[in-house]
């Protein structure tokens, strides 16, 4: 009885799957067809053909999709009554009629037919199939699924060839190009700089790609260069959250190879991501130290990170280092957007006064200038002055911002290119009465954290000066750094650079002073890191809170003045009607 459930169950769902089979062979067969005996049309209509295969597919999953829960329903119902008849059936078998174990032999005849099978071996009961694999199985029947396979064979024999003809290391790295599929079946392409082919090849496999080509060129070698298409440079974000994850990973007891491919997979969010940490893999497989193979990847970390990750290998404390160095780029990430949130509501109303005052000028004023130009009113100096103003704006307005744009496109090109440039306009800013003491305070405090990360790791004092000119962009510290160098080779002190510096707060000198006197110069920067920032952010909310009632009061006095200078004299004019 329960076999006759059984088999009626898989009847039942045997029945449901003809269609589709039905439906597959025949399209099947029509695309065969049509490749063996038109091979010309076939070849030009072959998207034509690829086109009606996926509909095919497509509608074959639609129809899948709604008679799927039925089938789903009979299953379940199926297995259902099976299961309570084999319980009920259980309960009445009689345990004399179960043979003991002794007493069961194998036949070791030819082999057995189901004619000739024992009565006490019971039939074996074949599973039926999963209906994702069978009909992924019938999927992989496709013509052009197996077309697709031998396509990707070709390639990956073609590619065994050239490994073995091509398998000399170059003496310099050179760029290939592979086309490989990963480990998610997904074909990716992607460059990858190494010294051969085998290399590449090696380091995809291991990662769990399929390989299918890799290849180089002149051409390649050009266009990708990391010297001509520049490289991925992470964001103090990126780097706050890679230098966080790699620290517990490496506390966690995971190699720093396989933290760094965990991370690579984490944050590739890219091509060029992904290249910037395969990239690190591969050196470190080499057996390059960590601050080299960061350091081979160009612009992509700061010098000062790859500067103090070198230290913490010769000190064996890269877990600690790492935690500082989040640390740090977390306070400078937090200044950084003190700074953009302090300045974006005096840019945005400043912005707004400018619009507000154009439109005033190009499409109010000439309407009045009309009016008391043909009444013949007579206007006051101010009054005058304002209509002039709008009416040489109105003509040369399209001149008045040519010239803006290209006086700005030249600054900024000055300032990116001419020291000199930059200089006076750094010192212009810095010597501003309020703006300018925020950026004097937010250099010191940079510098004071960096410099006392520096000490901390026992960084030379001449490689700390070099490396804090590399993190700064202001001009007048570069020469401080410089400045200080100087003085200590000539055996003076480091306050010596920094005495009587109007970009130096005195606070900030005696500081310093202090902590040479004491041995303690790490922890001293340390505290005058933390003051500045409190200063910097005070004077940021300070500044806040002034600009943001003077911008609204200066516009409300231009705008206000504007049109008190235009309507007045229609007064007048109404006094004269009158």
């Amino acid at each position: 009885m329960a076999k006759e459930k059984k088999e009626k169950k898989n009847t039942f769902l045997y029945i449901l799957k003809l269609p589709f089979l039905g439906i597959f062979y025949v399209v099947d067969f029509f695309i065969k067809i049509l490749n063996w005996e038109i091979i010309g049309i076939v070849t030009v209509l072959s998207p034509l053909f690829i086109f009606l295969e996926y509909v095919s597919l497509g509608c074959y999953y639609t129809l899948y999709g709604i008679l799927y829960p039925f089938i789903f329903i009979f299953t379940k119902i199926g297995d259902l009554i099976f299961k309570l008849y084999s319980k009920t059936k259980s309960k009445n078998i009689d345990i004399k009629e179960i043979a003991p174990l002794e007493e069961i032999k194998l036949d070791t005849s030819d082999s057995p037919t189901e004619e000739t099978t024992s009565e006490n071996q019971p039939k074996e009961e074949k599973t039926p199939l999963d209906l994702k694999e069978y009909f992924k199985k019938k999927y992989e029947e496709f013509y052009f699924v197996k077309k697709q396979k031998e396509k990707e064979e070709q390639q990956i024999n073609a590619l065994f060839e050239s490994l073995q003809k091509d398998n000399l290391r170059s003496e310099k790295p050179v760029v290939f190009k592979y086309v490989a599929k990963d480990p998610a079946g997904k074909k990716v392409s992607n460059i990858f700089i190494a010294f051969s082919k085998m290399e590449v090849y090696s380091f995809l496999q291991n990662e769990g790609y399929k390989v299918l080509s890799i290849k180089t060129s002149d051409y390649i070698n050009f266009i990708y260069n990391p010297k001509i298409v520049g490289n991925v440079k992470l964001k103090n974000k990126d780097i706050i959250f890679w230098l966080t994850q790699l620290s517990t990973y490496l506390k966690s007891g995971i190699p720093l190879t396989e933290a760094m491919r965990i991370l690579g997979k984490q944050m590739s969010s890219s091509p060029k991501k992904k290249r910037l940490f395969d990239s690190i893999i591969y050196n470190l497989t080499l057996g390059e130290s960590f601050s080299s193979a960061l350091s081979k990847q160009g612009s992509s970390f700061p010098a000062l990170l790859i500067s103090m990750i070198k230290t913490a290998e010769a000190t064996g404390e890269l877990e600690a280092t790492l935690d500082d160095m989040a640390e740090y780029y977390t306070d400078i990430e937090n200044t950084r957007k003190a700074m953009i949130n302090a300045m974006t509501y005096p840019v945005i109303v400043s912005l707004f006064s400018v619009a507000v005052v154009t439109f005033i000028m190009l499409y109010v004023i000439p309407q009045f200038s009309g009016i008391y130009e043909s009444a013949g009113a007579e206007l006051n100096p101010f009054t005058l002055f304002i209509i002039s103003a709008s009416t040489f704006l109105e003509k040369n307005i399209i001149k008045i911002l040519i010239i803006i744009v290209a006086i700005v496109l030249i600054l900024i090109f000055l300032y990116r290119n001419v020291k000199e440039v930059k200089i006076q306009l750094q010192t212009f800013a810095m010597k501003l009465p309020l703006f300018g003491k925020i950026i004097i305070y937010k250099e010191m405090s940079v510098f004071a954290k960096t410099f006392s990360s520096l000490l901390k790791n026992n960084v030379f004092i001449t490689d700390s000066m070099n490396l804090l000119s590399d993190v700064t962009n202001n001009e007048i510290y570069k020469k401080i750094m410089f400045r200080t160098v100087y003085y200590i080779a000539k055996g003076d002190k480091i306050s010596t650079a920094f005495y009587n510096h109007w970009a130096v707060p005195e606070v900030a000198y005696y500081m310093i002073v202090t902590g040479e006197s004491t041995g303690e110069l790490a922890q001293m920067m340390s505290k005058v890191a933390e003051y500045y920032q409190v200063e910097h952010k005070t004077l940021i909310n300070n500044m806040k809170a002034f600009i943001e009632p003077a911008m609204i009061i200066f516009l409300a006095v231009v705008v206000g003045g504007i049109v008190m200078a235009v309507i007045l004299p229609m007064f007048g004019l109404l006094a004269q009607i009158q």
